[in-house]
């Protein structure tokens, strides 16, 4: 591999800035790279050639007219196929969505744009975000570059492959119960869930809208905090938008990476942790512990008595508000349209498309959420879950009074095979058991890779949350710990890496 596919983001970018490459042999060398190796791992669902070398070439003439490029001008991205791209094909993992190219671009992806950010394609995602391992896509699943036959986490699975087979060296997902943080864990990349309503959701096609958060994705910390930084800010577009100054990430990792953290009070969540947890993942985790108390941070246990009904309130609550945002694929308007001969009805063609587009996944939160949302269920399922959240709410307030962030092994277990749990939705959902709790308070979190797991040689991720609006904290953490492990374990892919 070149040294073009192993910089990193901000290496890539201070050369195009300095005329030592140009954006356009940048991009080649990802297109290139995204040719050679991704008919094995599927990270990719749409791949914009022309579009990626249009943008590259803008960032070129940026910088021979003396124009002053940003900190990510002429660095890849992967996109996630579930926010909108204008004359792109966008998906959502969803046949129902075959074939729709949208008019607009996403907030975020505007961003992207507007940063000189050159976008290389949308990545493979479970159908609507619905899944922990990007099994459920409708076009396939995507394989762990550290082991093709196992997941890469989802449900934005591509994105996190597409870092780890060096196809990108930045990536966009979202997170909703985890699927930025668990296949960044599995997939030995970094992957941030910010605050609720810091990055705007205006074009990302919703499955649980008050869950639903965009974010960065990267190989190292400081790559995670240039691209936060890049698509961060109050959207007027977006109801749910916190109109609040974006957040000094860059300077929080740079501070992290000087290795020390004096001062820095970290809880251990007690509730994460025991029967279901993989040996070698708590085995790594324990020792991320000791790094943080060697970095001089103050080590305590939290307890989050309320997290262990974190799991059965995000799935009511989660399929509730997707029977809703999904009712408007009904074939009227975009999209699929299965049985339109002439003869049928408008609900006869939109029971038939519904029927075709939905892959079971999604099928199965619908009529679970439409269940829970029915007269004389609503206030027994959708309302107690709803208390619930309260209370996971207010045992994040009752630890961050006493500490600064959280930390937890990111999953429970390193990447499970495909097809393992294909049949078993209780075991998949439990992929997400340290995750979801975040989501639900609107908190900020962040999965950092901590080291391999000795029974299976795979990725294992460690877990920092923040409070709400401090998501400067993750970085800082974060960076420290990545800066102490550095050198003691390879990047995910090498040439001669045999996934790939």
């Amino acid at each position: 591999m070149t040294d073009l596919i192993r910089n990193t983001a901000a290496e890539t970018a201070a050369a195009i800035a300095a005329g030592e490459v140009s954006a356009v042999e940048v991009a080649q060398a990802h297109l290139d790279r995204i040719g050679a190796v991704d008919e094995k791992v599927h990270a990719f669902l749409h791949v914009d050639t022309d579009g990626a070398l249009s943008a590259a070439r803008a960032v070129d003439a940026k910088r021979a007219a003396g124009e002053e490029l940003g900190p990510l001008a002429g660095v890849p991205l992967a996109l996630k196929d579930v926010f909108t791209t204008k004359g792109v094909p966008t998906t959502a993992g969803s046949r129902i969505l075959e074939g729709w190219v949208p008019p607009y671009d996403a907030t975020l992806t505007r961003r992207l744009k507007d940063a000189g950010v050159v976008i290389l394609g949308k990545t493979n995602m479970d159908e609507f975000a619905m899944g922990s391992s990007t099994e459920n896509s409708a076009f396939g699943p995507t394989g762990n570059p550290w082991d093709l036959s196992r997941i890469p986490g989802g449900s934005g699975g591509g994105s996190a492959a597409a870092l780890a087979a060096y196809e990108a060296p930045l990536a966009i997902g979202t997170d909703t119960g985890g699927s930025i943080r668990q296949p960044g864990a599995v997939t030995g990349t970094v992957g941030v869930k910010p605050t609720y309503g810091t990055v705007s959701r205006y074009g990302l096609i919703a499955f649980s809208s008050s869950l639903d958060q965009g974010g960065p994705c990267a190989r190292t910390v400081l790559d995670a905090a240039l691209l936060h930084e890049a698509i961060a800010g109050h959207d007027p577009l977006d109801s749910t938008s916190i109109d609040a100054p974006v957040l000094p990430l860059v300077a929080a990792a740079r501070q992290g990476a000087t290795g020390d953290l004096t001062g820095v009070r970290v809880g251990v969540v007690k509730e994460f942790a025991g029967e279901g947890y993989q040996a070698g993942v708590m085995q790594r985790f324990n020792e991320s512990v000791e790094i943080l108390r060697g970095l001089g941070a103050t080590v305590v246990e939290v307890s989050c008595p309320s997290f262990s009904y974190a799991l059965p309130a995000y799935y009511l609550i989660a399929p509730s508000e997707a029977s809703s945002n999904l009712a408007r694929f009904d074939a009227m308007r975009y999209g699929l349209r299965v049985g339109d001969d002439g003869t049928r009805s408008a609900e006869d063609v939109t029971a038939l498309t519904r029927e075709a587009g939905f892959g079971p996944e999604v099928k199965r939160r619908i009529i679970l959420g439409t269940y829970a949302l029915s007269s004389g269920y609503y206030d027994a399922y959708y309302g107690s879950a709803q208390k619930v959240r309260t209370l996971i709410t207010q045992d994040f307030a009752r630890s961050f009074a006493d500490v600064d962030v959280l930390v937890s092994p990111t999953t429970p277990t390193t990447a499970f095979p495909i097809g393992e749990r294909a049949d078993d939705p209780m075991a998949m959902y439990l992929a997400d058991l340290c995750t979801i709790p975040s989501n639900l308070a609107g908190n900020s979190a962040m999965s950092v890779p901590c080291g391999l797991a000795p029974e299976d040689n795979l990725p294992v991720g460690l877990q920092i949350i923040a409070p709400a609006m401090a998501d400067d904290r993750l970085y800082r953490v974060g960076a420290a710990v990545e800066a102490a492990l550095d050198n003691q374990w390879g990047h995910p892919l090498l040439e001669e890496a045999p996934a790939l």
